[in-house]
């Protein structure tokens, strides 16, 4: 199995528990780890996964439906990842959201889901 990663997609999306957070937005990131048997299949897009597809559909996903927990929003991500591409072998999905309102000093939160064949 070959490994691909899109890490740091950027993002503005309306997630959160809080109404303010549904009203206002915020900046969300995701990273997209897959697994796929690359190894030998030639010089082919067909052979492996279109990077391009896979930022479409976590675009889509963070900027046009709201969730109020970003484990939600990872596990309807990797949900729609994993229909969508089916010759995946391994998916990791994390959504980072980075001003999550927590008072206090911290660097990041993050949620992760994986998905296995």
């Amino acid at each position: 199995m070959g490994r691909i990663v899109l890490k740091g997609l950027e993002f503005y999306g309306h997630h959160g528990a809080r109404p303010e957070e549904h009203r206002l937005g915020a900046r969300f990131v995701v990273d997209v780890e897959m697994e796929i048997a690359f190894e030998g299949q030639g010089d082919r897009i067909e052979a492996t996964v279109d990077y391009a597809q896979v930022y479409a559909v976590v675009a889509e996903t963070v900027q046009k439906t709201r969730f109020y927990l970003i484990e939600a929003l990872a596990d309807h991500l990797a949900d729609r990842l994993w229909a969508a591409f089916p010759t995946l072998g391994a998916l990791t999905v994390r959504v980072h959201k980075p001003q999550a309102p927590i008072p206090g000093v911290f660097r990041d939160v993050y949620a992760e889901v994986e998905r296995r064949r």
